[in-house]
């Protein structure tokens, strides 16, 4: 008894220890993140994309931010009305303005203060078509006289073949940029951050069940695919065309049935493990399972396949990020299926397992955090490579609603206008910019999380 209590508190000893290793580990590695210049100031780059993204709307908006108005003091930028309701200074006169279209650069304001670009985007201006950011620009006042463009509604960056600003689409297109980027990264480390943990820290011999089990298992799998997914397949056929939430519901309804289908025949699988023959345990070779659908998925030329797809479907964010999300998780995957298969038989896990903790525990809360830096790295490039995907498939006008201004589709007007250089030099720099920042920023984690280098 006194052996096993030793025991124990031995184990509780190395599973704390390992803990505050893993804390000063961190630390040490902002440090070394810090260290490393150009990556830091990636992050800090970052920040301020962010920041940006976040402050579009009102940065490039055709609506004042404050103005006073036949004596009333308005603030259209940041207003969710769809009308005003404006009266003179004694309560009479009354006017309806509807804020969506009204023109408020014609307007006569007793004061006014505009944002830093005056135009939003996809709003064309007929005055100004495909012009140069030097260039002769004209202003169409009230009367419909033309003068010189004042300052305050310049193109800075010149305007597209249908009189966008590309100032404007390039600052809405940080937003369109960072959230496809993001979420489907998000989707893809999700994915491959779980299968590559239940791959690694259970191998083939790590998940054991009964041979009853297992096999009503399978076929509850085969029969659930083929009433959630088979069956369903034109519903999923038109919720795909139809893009955005509808998809999504339809996709989780069809696991759900998946899901639904596969208990129901685990229950009789329960039954007959009673019996001699099914009541033997048996290895699950999940790590097999899990390797063999990477491999599968790798084979696989990918842009192809996400171009197929994004053209066959109506053009949809959401679409488009499930697209990029789901086909970018296998480096994830077998990353942190290595790390695991090492994590796994350190003897701060064996300790762990040995307490009797849980198998969902000792993966989420003690293997993993001391396994994810390959795959952070693997998380920071695959952003830029979501980025490029957008942009390219932007480019060639498939992927993204035809009304929404992204970085790629104002490098696609250039093919009909090849004298618009700045068409192609700011986006593609803001392009080059922010894939250069994250490759940065994932040479920066690598280096930082990487143990070897600690003294």
């Amino acid at each position: 008894m006194f052996k096993f209590l030793s025991f124990r508190h031995k184990a509780h000893s190395i599973v704390a220890e390992t803990e505050n290793k893993q804390f000063s580990f961190r630390e040490y590695s902002w440090k070394q993140f810090k260290k490393n210049k150009p990556a830091y100031w990636s992050l800090v780059l970052l920040g301020i994309w962010i920041v940006l993204a976040f402050l579009a709307p009102v940065l490039a908006n055709e609506k004042p931010l404050y103005c006073i108005y036949k004596s009333n003091k308005l603030y259209p930028a940041f207003s969710f009305k769809k009308t005003y309701e404006l009266t003179d200074a004694n309560g009479e006169n009354k006017e309806v303005i509807n804020l969506a279209t009204f023109d408020w650069k014609r307007a006569d304001y007793d004061k006014v203060v505009w944002p830093w670009c005056a135009y939003s985007p996809g709003n064309s201006d007929v005055f100004n078509i495909s012009v140069s950011p030097g260039g002769e620009q004209v202003f169409s006042k009230i009367n419909e006289e033309l003068i010189q463009s004042p300052k305050k509604f310049r193109h800075r960056l010149g305007t597209g073949k249908d009189g966008g600003d590309v100032f404007a689409g390039l600052m809405h297109g940080i937003r369109y940029s960072l959230f496809i980027g993001i979420l489907s990264m998000l989707i893809a480390s999700a994915t491959g951050i779980t299968l590559g943990a239940l791959a690694g820290y259970f191998g083939d011999s790590g998940m054991k069940t009964k041979r009853g089990i297992f096999i009503f298992c399978i076929v509850g799998v085969f029969f659930g695919w083929y009433y959630g997914f088979f069956t369903r397949s034109f519903a999923l056929k038109d919720a795909f065309e139809s893009g955005g939430i509808t998809f999504i519901l339809q996709l989780l309804f069809s696991f759900g049935i998946l899901v639904a289908v596969t208990g129901l025949f685990m229950l009789p699988g329960k039954y007959l493990s009673r019996f001699s023959f099914f009541r033997n345990t048996i290895n699950v070779p999940l790590d097999s399972i899990i390797s063999r659908l990477i491999e599968i998925i790798n084979s696989l030329p990918l842009f192809l396949v996400i171009l197929s797809i994004a053209a066959i479907s109506r053009p949809s964010f959401t679409t488009l990020v499930l697209i990029i999300g789901f086909s970018n998780w296998t480096s994830i995957a077998r990353l942190t299926r290595a790390e695991l298969l090492k994590v796994s038989r350190l003897e701060y896990i064996q300790a762990a397992r040995s307490l009797g903790l849980q198998n969902r525990r000792i993966i989420f809360r003690h293997a993993l955090p001391n396994a994810i830096g390959p795959a952070l790295i693997a998380i920071a490039f695959g952003i830029a490579g979501a980025i490029l995907t957008e942009s390219g498939l932007s480019f060639i006008g498939v992927g993204v609603p035809p009304e929404t201004v992204t970085w790629g589709k104002i490098l696609s007007e250039a093919r009909e206008s090849t004298a618009s250089w700045w068409l192609v030099v700011f986006p593609g720099l803001a392009i080059f910019l922010t894939v250069t920042m994250y490759n940065l920023i994932g040479e920066g984690l690598r280096d930082a999380l990487d143990p070897k280098l600690k003294r």
